[in-house]
This record gives C-alpha cells, structure tokens and sequence, in this order.
C-alpha cells in the first residue's frame, strides 16, 4: 500500500501534537505501508541554524524506508495574516503539482491543518481516482467563527462552509477525534457510515511523572520547587483566552505560594508579554517549547495543568495535551466549552472542569487545588489510569492502521 500525504507541517516542525503524526508514520511502516510525504522545507519552531540546514535536504527517508519526504522550497511563515494565508496557498499549489503527478499511489491520507488540506487531498483524490482518508483534527469554519475571525452566516464563513462540504463529500472515510465532532458532521449530511472515531492519544511510555526533585526545567529555568504551580503547555494563539488567564494570575498576586508557567509559541505570545509587561505581572513565567525528549518533564512540571480556551471555540475538541497531562499524573483544570471534555473528567474524577471564561469558578479551582494537594495526587493518578486503560498510543495508532488495511482489497481490485 503506497500512501501519498500532503503536510501542512512535518516533523522537525514544532508543534503541540506532532507527535501524533510521528506516531502514525511509525505505524504505517511497521505495518508495511509506504507513505510518500510532500513537504514544504520546514520552519515552525525551528532555529536559524536548523532552518539553513534543511536547504538542502530535498529528499529524506524515514522510518527503516517507510516514509519518503520531498522537501520543497517555500518562504518563511511570519506574524502576518495575509502573507501566512498566501504562504498555504502557494504550499497547497506546489502539493497539488507534485501529488498529481506521483506515481503508483494508492490512497491519500491528509490532516486538516490548514484547512485548505481537505479541499486539496480531494482534488487530488478526483484527479487520481484513489480513496481519500481524511484526519478531522479541528472544524473549520466552525473555529473561525469561535475566534471571532468570521462571523456565523457571513461570507468568509459561506466560503468555508463551500470548502468543507467539498471535503466531506469526496472523502472515503473521515475519521474523527471525538463523538462530538461526529455528531458536528452528521448534522451537516455526513452519512454515519463514512465516519471513524478515533480519540487522540499520548505515548504513555513517553511521558510519566517525573518527580519535582529530578526535574531538570526547575533548575534550567531558575524555578523554586516549593512553589505551587499552575501550567499552560501548547499554543498560545487567539483562541486560548490568555488574557482571561493572566487576569486570573493577576488577581492571586497577593499569594506567593501560587505561580503560572506557561510553556509554547504562538500568534498571541507577543501580546501576552506586552500584557504582562503593562500590567506588572509578577506571577508568570514564559518558557519556549521544549525538546520532545523532556516532554515528561515538560507535563509534571506543574502542580495542575490547564486545558483552556474563549467560549464558543471548543464546543468540539478535546484538546490532545489532556491526554499528556493525565499520563504525566496531574489534575486537568479545564476552562471549556461544555463538551465530552467534561465528562470525562468529571466522571473519571482526574481534575476541575469550569465553563469556558468563568473567572470566578476558574479562580475557586485553582485555590481549591492549591489549599489540598492530597486531591491533587488523587486526581493525577485517576488520569493516568484512564489514559493506560483507553489512550496508549498502540491502541490510538492500530486504529488508524485498520482503517487503511480496509482498502487494501479495494485497491488490490
């Protein structure tokens, strides 16, 4: 089985759930699958000096030969809406040019970052006459109307609207990340027998808990240890509700006890330092993302992690860093859309789900962790069992594997 994929990012890229991807690449191969990757040379999170590198690296093999990745050319994503919007589309052109004219494939497998990818894996699909396996990782344009960028009904939301259903019709399979995605689609005429849930996961060998004594970010970062801290790992975009948080760590400045971490890289960061900076922000600590290999030290860091975002942006997701906290034993505080969010952490008793920009509940959550820290063990132990029990990366990357493996008499044929 030759399977052609079009990435929006791709590894060594930084990102939140990169790590998902990797995980699948590693899968496919071993399962004998041949992925063929096209791929703009990569840039998110890298440095100058690893950016230079990759200029001239055209072709990379991966995986023991299951992965081949063509690199191509492309300039540097900036702050920029305009030109980044550009940046993907003249990426989707050169994907579409080099994808159309790749021989012997057999399927197409694309994410839904950005979310042109769908829209563009379907031409291809069409042109090559191949199944396509679409990976619905975030809704769009539901999201778009979640930060604000379009309004509900209005025409970048009708354009959006255009590309999904595009998407959704030409795609053999979609698999989805929760029930509640599957529910969004099937009420926009999805048929129920062309949707696959399968949940995110976290690599529980990856990242466990790592004792404050022998985490190497308290040192690295000059953090004192008998402190309680509350972290953000992932990105620090628009639709994470920064200021709502920074407002809440400004409020419990009175209590030295309690410190923020926030740890990642996004389009909002730099408003966030000039918030802290103007408002004289004493209880926030900004770090970079961190090598993949102290991602266990990344997650134990805190004493509580959060999973956050503005109301209206998450009524679909289950954000993958959940799973990355509960493996890494720590009570998730989540600041949500009511969602299955809530009810797995509720039922599963692994931490506090608070309505998405409740202040006040969100402010009573981190005090009530903070004054009982036996609950806080308690909690962070019940997430790592859900997560041995329901999320390990074998059981989250065999599914996907199973959905590939049922076309393989189609293509045989």
């Amino acid at each position: 089985m030759r399977i052609l994929q079009l990435a929006g990012y791709f590894f060594p890229e930084k990102a939140a759930s990169i790590y998902l991807e990797e995980n699948r690449y590693e899968a496919f191969s071993n399962a004998g699958f041949k992925t063929i990757v096209y791929a703009a040379r990569p840039q998110r999170g890298l440095t100058e000096e690893e950016y230079q590198e990759y200029k001239q690296k055209k072709l990379e093999m991966m995986f023991n030969g299951g992965v081949e990745v063509h690199r191509f050319a492309m300039y540097r994503e900036g702050k920029n809406a305009l030109l980044r919007a550009f940046r993907y589309l003249l990426i989707s052109a050169v994907q579409l040019w080099k994808g159309i004219w790749a021989k012997n494939i057999d399927l197409i497998y694309v994410a839904s970052t950005p979310p042109t990818q769908g829209a563009l894996a379907a031409i291809a699909k069409l042109i090559k006459r191949v199944p396509l396996v679409y990976n619905l990782q975030d809704i769009f344009p539901d999201s778009l109307a979640g930060t604000g960028l379009a309004k509900k009904g209005g025409l970048l939301w009708k354009i959006g609207r255009v590309i999904e259903d595009f998407t959704y019709r030409n795609a053999d399979i979609i698999i989805v990340i929760s029930e509640d995605f599957k529910r969004n689609i099937m009420a926009k005429g999805v048929p129920e027998d062309k949707i696959v849930v399968i949940y995110n996961w976290v690599d529980q060998n990856a990242v466990v808990d790592v004792p404050r004594s022998e985490n190497i970010l308290f040192d690295r970062y000059g953090l004192d240890r008998n402190k309680f801290y509350v972290t953000y790992n992932g990105n620090i975009g628009l639709t994470q509700n920064m200021d709502m948080l920074l407002e809440v760590a400004k409020s419990l400045e009175a209590n030295e006890d309690i410190h923020f971490v926030l740890v990642g890289n996004g389009a909002y960061l730099e408003q966030v330092k000039q918030i802290i900076k103007d408002r004289n922000v004493q209880n926030v600590t900004l770090l970079p993302f961190q090598p993949y290999e102290d991602i266990s030290h990344v997650f134990s860091l805190g004493d509580v992690s959060l999973v956050i975002s503005k109301p209206g942006v998450g009524a679909n997701s289950v954000p993958s860093k959940t799973w990355s906290i509960m493996s890494a034993s720590r009570p998730v505080l989540a600041n949500f859309d009511e969602n299955e969010l809530k009810t797995i952490i509720e039922e599963n008793h692994c931490g506090i789900f608070t309505k998405a920009g409740d202040k006040v509940a969100f402010t009573d959550a981190i005090l009530r962790l903070y004054n009982d820290r036996e609950l806080c063990r308690e909690m962070g132990k019940n997430g790592r069992k859900f997560v041995m029990d329901n999320l390990t990366k074998e059981v989250g990357t065999s599914k996907y594997v199973e959905v590939i493996k049922s076309f393989e008499k189609e293509v045989k044929n």
